[in-house]
Order: structure tokens, then sequence, then C-alpha cells
């Protein structure tokens, strides 16, 4: 428990009781117990062990948590969501500052911008203070030295109601935790942008690592790195490494072959992806993690020069990894199927044969009942037409951000940088490489999402 009083603005709050207000991330508005006991024996209470859950809150803070088109077509914006979810902050830290308790804010993803908003708006002047207010992040946007919203600060897609131009975490305002994950794109976007295969692999971060946070164990999150910093600051800033690059998943789930493929590859182009990062040793930029660092356009020189002679030693590994992993010595030993698993197949109880006896029942049952079965039929293909004309709004307003917010923001990147020729030119370039590929990947997630929606409907 905390029993010391906390100066406030001009008020001392005696706090007996320190009240954690645990927010969810994107599409997660109610995060509920299990969640919040996930998150609080993981980031909580390494940081924080007198925290408290009273009530409703055992089942976390709700906040809208919408994110236009990828939580659905019909979710809120993130600019709105953010809006609302501050305020609902701000209201719960305000009641239980009146009932002379601290609070414990803890913030993923779009609630970790909540957060930071909030940081502001309770310490506008950002004065460090003995305050009653802490806060732990995990997978922040607005990180300072990484975050997705700080690397483009200053681009605004309005179509998409999305304003990245928010500032990055206030570093000197409260004591603060954040953790990140290597190659979370969110949280751990490279700071050179122009190397497509490193921006490549932090939008794939996003998919694969930036909603696994709380699904780590307490060997992973104690594997953490600490950052560097520059100066006094009120934060501690923690990386999560972060073992298989997510460019590689999709080929590592492909049968037999895909783990000792992704194992040969992987070193080399573990070097070539870091090197958006500035350094090809660190999926991560070595700066201080205090300072707001956007994008830049080239790594410094002294990291080409590494890169060499790091490709011929990461090509002799993968192929050792790669031998070794039909021979039973490397990183994913391949495990063959044997042949009862492939006679299984044949096996008339099997999920393979049953599924054969599928269209012979649905024919059956039209058969029996042709009026009712042709009502479910051309009802499941008016929902499954609805569906996929409903991913029409969220395409044209991913075109629209396409054809006008960024070539405007290419724009003030190239106004700018008038006295620094190639920054002029090449920091535009860089940017769209990146955001690119990233509305690429929203706009597969739509399609993908209705896809499976038209196929659960359809009889």
């Amino acid at each position: 428990m905390m029993n010391a009083a906390f100066a406030y603005g001009d008020v001392d709050v005696p706090s007996d009781t320190t009240v954690g207000l645990v927010m969810g991330g994107s599409g997660l508005p109610i995060p509920g117990s299990e969640y919040v006991d996930a998150v609080n024996s993981l980031y909580i209470v390494p940081n924080f062990p007198a925290t408290t859950y009273p009530g409703v809150l055992a089942n976390g803070l709700f906040t809208p948590d919408g994110l236009y088109p990828i939580t659905g077509v019909h979710s809120l914006p993130f600019d709105t969501s953010v809006s609302e979810g501050v305020t609902i902050l701000n209201n719960s830290i305000e009641s239980n500052i009146a009932a002379g308790d601290a609070s414990t804010v803890f913030g993923y993803s779009q609630s970790a911008t909540i957060s930071s908003l909030e940081m502001e708006q309770l310490d506008p002047l950002g004065t460090p203070s003995n305050s009653p207010v802490q806060f732990v992040l995990i997978g922040d946007p607005n990180a300072p030295n990484g975050g997705l919203f700080e690397r483009f600060d200053g681009l605004f897609l309005p179509s998409l109601g999305i304003d990245l131009n928010v500032g990055a975490t206030p570093a000197d305002d409260f004591t603060t935790v954040i953790y990140s994950q290597e190659y979370d794109g969110a949280a751990d976007f490279p700071q050179y942008p122009i190397n497509f295969l490193s921006d490549l692999n932090a939008w794939l971060g996003i998919y694969y690592l930036h909603g696994a946070y709380p699904d780590l164990t307490p060997a992973d999150v104690a594997t953490a790195i600490q950052l560097p910093t520059s100066g006094a600051t009120e934060t501690t800033y923690y990386m999560i490494p972060t073992t298989d690059l997510p460019l590689l998943d999709p080929l590592r789930g492909i049968p037999i072959i895909g783990n000792p493929l992704a194992d040969l590859l992987q070193p080399d182009l573990t070097y070539i992806v870091n090197l958006g990062y500035g350094d090809p040793l660190y999926g991560y930029s070595t700066g201080p993690a205090n300072v707001a660092t956007p994008f830049g356009l080239f790594p410094p020189l002294s990291a080409f020069e590494q890169l060499p002679g790091l490709l011929v030693s990461g090509t002799e590994t993968g192929i050792q990894n790669f031998i070794g992993d039909f021979t039973g010595t490397g990183p994913n030993p391949v495990a063959l199927p044997s042949l009862s698993s492939l006679t299984s197949l044949l096996d008339p109880s099997s999920g393979a044969t049953s599924a054969l006896a599928d269209p012979l029942t649905a024919l059956s049952a039209f058969a029996s009942d042709p009026a009712s079965s042709l009502t479910d039929i051309v009802n499941a293909l008016s929902s499954a037409a609805s569906t996929a004309y409903g991913t029409l709004l969220p395409t044209a307003d991913l075109a629209n951000a396409l054809v006008t917010s960024l070539p405007a923001y290419d724009l003030s990147l190239f106004l700018n940088n008038l006295s620094d020729p190639i920054n002029a030119i090449g920091l535009p370039i860089a940017a769209d490489t990146a955001l690119i590929i990233g509305g690429g990947f929203v706009e597969f997630e739509v399609l993908a999402d209705a896809a499976l929606t038209i196929i659960g409907l359809l009889p």
C-alpha cells in the first residue's frame, strides 16, 4: 500500500489505496478479468505491486477502442475513440483523487495513446511532480523512439479519422514504465523506412506480435532489455526480444519444409531488416528511448560497413540451421509425419472423409424441403452481398488517403527540407514506402474479414 501524500496541483492527496485502471487495445473495449489478471501479473505487479482492482475495475476500465476500418466498417474512427477514452480515463483518475486514492493506469496500443494524451492533460506544463498517478504502457504507438505515430509525426488521414500528430508519450511528467516488443511495428517501427524489407517485417509484426503482449510468459517478459535514455527522465523503457522475424512467419506455416527454409534465410535477413533500425545487430533503434525520433533517410555509414562480414557469417549459420533442422540439431527439428497419420486420412470417421458427406447432406435437405432451403440460400446470398459491398467505403477511404493525404504529407516533408535536397527528395520516398505497404495491409485485412464473414454466411 502507498501511504504518502501526493502533491496534485495545489492539493495534497493522501493515498491509502492504489487503484488500477486497466484499459484494453483496439477492438477490446471491455478488457475482462482474465485480461486484467494477465497484464497485472506480467507488467503491473513487477513495477507497482500495491495496485488493487475494486468492484467493476476487476474487469478493467471501459473505453471505446474503435479503429475504423480494422475493428469493423461501422466502428468509431480512431480519433473519436481516443477522444472519448481520454475523457473516461480523466474522470476515473479525478474520481480516485477525490476519494484519496492513487491510480495505476495501464494502457495497451490505442489506450497507450489515450494515456499519453491524459498525461498532457493532467500536466500541461510538463513539470515532474510527486503525483498520485503512475503509468504502465505496452505496445505504445507514441513511444518517443520507435512508436509508429512518432516516426510519422505530422501525418493526418482525415478520411480514416487518424491523426498521428499527437506527440510522443511524455517522458518526464509521471512515473512510467513502457514495454515494447522487438519488431512490433506499432511500438518498434524502423527509423529508416526506405528499407522496404524492414517495413514489411514491421507491418507483419503488428499482425503477429502486437496483439500478443498479454499472452507472453513471465520468462518472456524477464528477458526485456532496459533501453538507454538521455538525461533525467521519469520513464523506464524496456524492449522484449523477439526470436523469429515476423517476415518469415508465413513461410514457417508451410508443413515440413517451412521452418528449415525460414531458418536458412533468417540470419542474413535479420541483418538486412535490422539495418532499417540503424544497426544490423539490433531490431530496434539504439538511440535514447526518451528522445522523440522521427524517421530518417539512410542509416549511418558504419552500419553498412558492418554488413558484408555479417552476411558471410549469417549465410554459414543459415546453412547449418537448415541442415540441423533435418538432423535434429537445428533450432526447429523437423518431425516427419508417420505412416499412421497418413492412413488416418482414409479412415471413414476422419474429418477429411466426413467432409465429403456435407454436400450430399445439403442436397438431401434441399430435396426434402426445397422452398425452405431456397429461402435460406437467398437470405444467405443477400447477407453475403451486403457484406461484400460494405467493403467499398473503407476501400474508398483508403484510396482517398492515398491520393490526397499522403501527397500532402510528402509536400510538407519536401518543403521542410529544402535546405537539404537529398532529404527533400528522399524522405517522401521513404515515407511512401512504409505507408503504402501499411495501407495494403489494412485493405487486405478488410477484404479478408469480409471474405471470412461471407464464407460463414453461405449455406
